[in-house]
């Protein structure tokens, strides 16, 4: 790397604790791996993390937050960009790839609730915290007499919602819990049979200009084709659903041997539909079985959940 890239490498990064040590996490390796390079971490503001009173369906979506990461990377400001891969639309900018992703980590989600409790424990009409209209769907799916209060804000400020907002807990993802070291805090890790995660839930990307061939080279090794291949698969599902935020999506792949198993729902924003199916097949064939679920999803009925929420999307 030293023989390639002789200025200082530049890491796009939101500006959260959390985004702040995925991409340190980025930064140690590369300066392990190339110690001859310097290593800087560019924090940015994007308009997702800004508007954090504001549901996301009503600002656009969750590719709010990396388009002005995306901005700074394509005028050259930043050589990679660092992003969770749930935040990342199916679609990118034409002139940028993700062509790295690390090994995934947990891609569950987790309960940190009042007094340790965990879901079958809580109360009739316990308010549970989340951002997520995917989490939502569930929740209200097998356990309807919940309260699901809509949250948002950093990790660290949806927790302490426990205690300003009188909460009986809040669903985080697993990832960034452990990423924080906060493991201690989780009263509770929901098995993915029961929580589908969201698509990319664990992973991180690290993103390129598609012409600069020799920084990609370059962070290559932090590549781990397993999780390119699962994280392959839940995004092709999402592609080719063509949904965001406005429905919850959820997938789940994992590679074993050479075959990949895939799992995924769509359901309605009320809650009141969750249309789930799996299927299984080579693992060299994952975007076709990624295509696939969404194919079989879509003519039991998502096909017509989309439809609705475009046609009350107009203006």
């Amino acid at each position: 790397m030293e023989d390639v890239i002789n200025k200082t490498l530049k890491i796009g990064t939101r500006g959260s604790a959390l985004a702040l040590t995925q991409s340190g996490w980025v930064a140690d390796r590369i300066r392990k791996r190339h110690p001859g390079v310097a290593v800087e971490l560019v924090a940015i503001r994007t308009k997702g993390d800004i508007m954090q009173d504001v549901s996301l369906v009503q600002i656009g979506g969750k590719g709010l937050f990396i388009k002005e990461i995306e901005e700074a990377l394509l005028r050259g400001d930043i050589d990679i960009a660092v992003h969770s891969m749930k935040d990342v639309p199916a679609e990118l900018p034409e002139d940028l790839e993700i062509g790295v992703t690390p090994p995934r980590e947990d891609p569950r989600d987790v309960l940190i609730s009042r007094n340790n409790r965990k879901l079958e424990e809580m109360h009739h009409g316990a308010r549970i915290g989340t951002c997520s209209l995917r989490r939502g769907l569930q929740l209200r799916n097998r356990m309807p007499d919940l309260d699901i209060v809509p949250l948002r804000g950093n990790l660290d400020t949806r927790i302490r919602k426990i205690e300003t907002e009188d909460l009986d807990g809040v669903i985080v993802a697993a990832a960034g819990i452990r990423r924080m070291g906060w493991v201690a805090k989780a009263s509770q890790f929901i098995p993915v049979e029961v929580m589908l995660p969201a698509v990319g839930q664990g992973v991180l990307g690290i993103e390129t200009r598609r012409d600069d061939d020799r920084t990609r080279e370059a962070v290559a090794f932090l590549h781990d084709p397993v999780t390119a291949c699962e994280v392959g698969a839940e995004r092709a599902f999402l592609r080719r659903l063509g949904g965001g935020c406005q429905l919850p999506i959820a997938a789940f792949a994992k590679k074993t041997g050479q075959e990949i198993a895939l799992s995924g729902l769509v359901g309605s924003p009320d809650g009141r539909v969750m249309i789930s199916h799996a299927v299984k097949g080579l693992a060299t064939e994952f975007e076709t079985l990624g295509e696939e679920l969404a194919e079989n999803i879509l003519g039991r009925g998502g096909r017509a959940l989309l439809d609705e929420v475009y046609r009350n999307a107009q203006p």
